[in-house]
């Protein structure tokens, strides 16, 4: 059995195992071991793909833009299954969910990463679109699985806002395979991404381009674009926080990564017309209205989960705008802010969980000195929110410097856009954190038991990045930025 078989059939046989899975202590390292499993795969499969280019098959495509993308989704898939095991064991003492429910959780969190990693590896985009609607059928359950009222009404919310989305994006593939129909000097019509982007200057541009505008709106509304956002707030204040963790850290990197695969389409079909650009400046307007909403939106909130999902919509609006800004440099630290973001926003809610366990609470008011009550958590808080908000010499704030500069040599009226939303961000994430960590604890707050080997290595991964990127992956990168922009940037 090849890897990419045991990428894609480990999750898939471990959530039909763990929805039988009574012994929750089993269930737990059963997800960690499946996990793992699907890590080591991903790893190898890269490997293949290092030494041949690419894989292409009659269902999946293999390339450099995608296999980072699957292996950081395995990576923080097992740290995140790490984190959870003993997570979800107190969060069933303390009766926030029963056994149903846990086996629920197990089950569904191997389904959902088998979704994300279905999406990333088809070649075919009528299969995405199914992958990513499995993706929302998964995540629905994990937001509601508290099944309080307000975890009922943020899955209810999530469901039908996406639900639309995705039905929108379902229309954008019909009209994509439309354009392929009536495309010049190309009767073979299909749905494969490589046959599509082979022929993507026979596409027939009027069509493409409209498509992309309702697969812009349909995935955009899994990234958390603005206006579409509304339904990642309420799903990340009270889902559970491993679901937070790979949610934001993972899913709203394979909707980017769809509608990237679509603009390269569009991007070739608009070629000879005089406005190839135009699905970038689409992708330039709706992640520069997303960074500046959500900066300005993080000042406004109460509760630490959804201060840090409006951090996430900011800086998938980042991505967004760097995509659509085009180019090698702005690309390749587009890609890697994809990476350094997902490690740090995913140890980030990782110590919010605990964070949330030890105040009883996830308002940020009655969450006070965390660095006495529990000093592991307290600098995990603090270390997360600096690096995050960009400081160096984390990774983060390498990313954002790439993408200042590209903005600064293509497009520089934008840059003063770009400076103003990060320092916004920065006194919203930084206003609150302060009291949370060194004020003063209320009496009574007593340590919990904490899992922070993710957090730790999720950090030290993106502070190491921060000073030098390992020639492999900087590789890796660089590969992908000339699949995207036909440039290499090293």
């Amino acid at each position: 059995m090849n890897m990419l078989a045991w990428l894609l059939l480990t999750p898939v046989a471990s959530a039909c195992v763990l929805a039988m899975v009574r012994s929750l202590h089993a269930a737990g390292w059963m997800n960690v071991t499946a996990s793992l499993v699907t890590l080591v795969a991903s790893v190898l499969l890269a490997i293949q793909v290092a030494g041949s280019g690419e894989i292409v098959s009659a269902y999946f495509l293999i390339d450099a833009f995608n296999v980072y993308l699957i292996v950081l989704t395995s990576f923080v898939g097992l740290t995140t299954a790490i984190f959870s095991r003993p997570y979800m064991a107190y969060v069933h003492e303390t009766g926030m969910t029963d056994t149903r429910g846990l086996r629920l959780y197990h089950a569904m969190y191997q389904a959902f990463m088998f979704t994300m990693l279905l999406a990333l590896t088809t070649d075919n985009i009528g299969v995405l679109w199914v992958a990513v609607e499995g993706a929302t059928l998964a995540t629905v359950l994990l937001v509601s699985l508290y099944r309080t009222p307000e975890a009922i009404e943020a899955a209810w919310k999530y469901f039908i806002l996406c639900g639309v989305g995705i039905a929108l994006a379902l229309f954008g593939t019909v009209l994509l395979y439309f354009a392929a129909q009536h495309s010049d000097g190309w009767s073979d019509a299909s749905l494969a991404w490589s046959e599509l982007y082979q022929h993507s200057a026979g596409l027939e541009p009027v069509v493409t381009s409209l498509a992309f505008v309702f697969l812009l709106v349909g995935y955009g509304t899994k990234v958390g674009l603005v206006p579409m956002h509304q339904w990642l707030p309420d799903a990340h204040s009270e889902g559970p926080t491993p679901m937070s963790a790979v949610l934001s850290g993972l899913l709203l990197n394979v909707a980017l990564y769809a509608i990237v695969r679509i603009k390269m389409l569009v991007d070739g079909s608009m070629a000879g017309t005089g406005t190839p650009q135009l699905a970038g400046w689409l992708l330039m307007g709706f992640g520069l209205t997303s960074f500046l909403v959500a900066s300005l939106f993080l000042h406004r909130q109460r509760d630490i989960k959804r201060m840090f999902s409006y951090s996430s919509i900011e800086h998938m609006g980042l991505m967004t705008f760097a995509f659509g800004l085009g180019g090698p440099l702005a690309t390749f630290g587009a890609l890697l802010h994809m990476l350094v973001h997902s490690l740090t926003k995913s140890a980030i809610f990782v110590t919010v969980g605990h964070a949330a366990h030890i105040a009883g609470t996830q308002n940020i008011d009655n969450i006070r000195g965390l660095i006495r009550t529990q000093p592991a958590v307290g600098w995990g808080l603090l270390l997360g929110v600096a690096a995050i908000a960009g400081f160096p010499p984390f990774g983060v704030f390498t990313s954002e410097f790439l993408l200042l500069t590209a903005t600064m040599d293509s497009q520089p009226w934008f840059t003063v856009a770009l400076l103003s939303g990060l320092a916004i961000a920065f006194a919203g994430l930084f206003r609150h954190l302060h009291p949370m960590v060194y004020g003063v604890a209320p009496e009574g707050q007593v340590p919990v038991p904490a899992n922070m080997i993710p957090v730790a290595i999720h950090l030290l991964i993106v502070l190491v990045l921060g000073f030098a990127i390992p020639d492999v992956l900087a590789g890796w990168i660089d590969r992908a930025t000339l699949l995207i922009t036909g440039a290499h940037w090293l």
